[in-house]
């Protein structure tokens, strides 16, 4: 342990999770207002996919939507719970295709108006504010790709005693 608490610091993260859960419960708002129960924003991108691509496995599914696979398995769980999705074993015995329901296809015509909505709102919002944040994002993105945020911390590291 060393002598103080780093966490005792105001966390320069707190104020960017804090906007982004705050604009995601803003987005759910909007689905509990159309009577739309139990589905999450983070559910929209692969719903819209599926409904695009017709059956998917977990693995097809993250790499055609740029994540993990540890977070698609999660939010399909998360939806299959909510009975937007199916999940059937695969070709192999180690695969699982993703399908929407019934009610997972019902829902995606409001969430592809609702995606169209949310993209307008970020680009109206960009052209509100001083720093548009799609480029701030872009900006962070290159200062990276110059020095890595790995390299960056390790440039500031020290490593504790023994």
């Amino acid at each position: 342990m060393t002598s103080s608490d780093p966490t005792a610091l105001p966390d320069p993260w707190h104020s960017l999770h804090e906007l982004l859960a705050a604009m995601d419960a803003e987005i759910e708002q909007v689905y509990v207002e159309r009577g739309i129960e139990g589905v999450r924003p983070r559910f929209a991108y692969p719903l819209i996919r599926l409904a695009h691509t017709g059956p998917l496995t977990i693995r097809e599914l993250a790499k055609s939507l740029d994540r993990s696979h540890s977070a698609i398995s999660q939010t399909v769980a998360a939806m299959r719970k909510e009975g937007l999705v199916t999940s059937e074993p695969g070709p192999d015995a180690r695969t699982r295709q993703i399908d929407l329901t019934e009610r997972g296809r019902s829902l995606v015509p409001f969430l592809e108006a609702e995606w169209r909505a949310t993209h307008e709102t970020v680009a109206e919002l960009d052209n509100e504010i001083p720093y548009a944040m799609t480029t701030v994002v872009e900006e962070v993105r290159r200062a990276l790709g110059h020095r890595s945020m790995r390299r960056r911390i390790l440039d500031h590291f020290v490593e504790p005693p023994r």
